[in-house]
């Protein structure tokens, strides 16, 4: 089997960004988006997917955290989507509750080549550190619509922003490491393409 690895660099007036992903590494992740928060989430993606991600991002931060947010889950999506490569032999689904502390939050993934995002969090607190909460729900639509997958994010239980966001992410890394999975020799499809 081919090792299944990417890297995607966008650059726009608002964001240069450059991704590596190796969906079968073991090697230490470096991510720098300029935002502490976001760091913290997209280490915690690496670590929990199995996986190792690289993210370098110059963002306009001077403004706010937007179009950083938004540009790093796209090229995320774009390399993920890049490493996958033809999907043979893939699982294709993933799903996990995952709790922390307080919260639970529900991750099911559809490798599908369709984009969609089902995305149910309700964190309390308008901010996490500098970051926004309102922009979590940005990254993840970039990722599932560039990566063309298929997410429900549903948070069944939490009070405390921090650990309902966290437990979105590891949740998140966790059903994606299922879905990535090879365990067969064909594309999972009865129409032969997840494309």
């Amino acid at each position: 089997m081919p090792h299944r690895s990417a890297t995607v660099s966008r650059t726009t007036k608002e964001t240069s960004i450059t991704v590596s992903w190796d969906l079968d590494g073991s090697g230490p992740s470096s991510i720098s988006s300029g935002i502490g928060f976001l760091d913290h989430m997209l280490e915690a993606l690496a670590k929990h997917s199995g996986t190792t991600l690289a993210v370098a991002c110059q963002g306009d931060l001077h403004i706010d955290g937007h179009h950083t947010t938004e540009d790093i889950g796209i090229v995320m999506g774009q390399a993920l989507r890049q490493a996958l490569g033809e999907r043979v032999g893939i699982e294709r689904f993933g799903h996990i509750a995952c709790p922390l502390d307080e919260a639970l939050v529900e991750a099911t993934v559809d490798i599908s080549g369709r984009p969609y995002l089902v995305y149910d969090l309700q964190p309390p607190a308008a901010a996490l550190g500098t970051w926004a909460t309102e922009l979590v729900p940005e990254f993840f639509g970039g990722l599932t619509d560039h990566a063309r997958i298929c997410m429900h994010l549903h948070q069944r239980a939490g009070r405390n922003t921090h650990h309902i966001v966290e437990a979105a992410f590891k949740a998140t890394a966790r059903a994606l490491r299922q879905a990535i999975r090879v365990t067969g020799s064909e594309v999972p499809s009865t129409k032969g393409s997840l494309e």
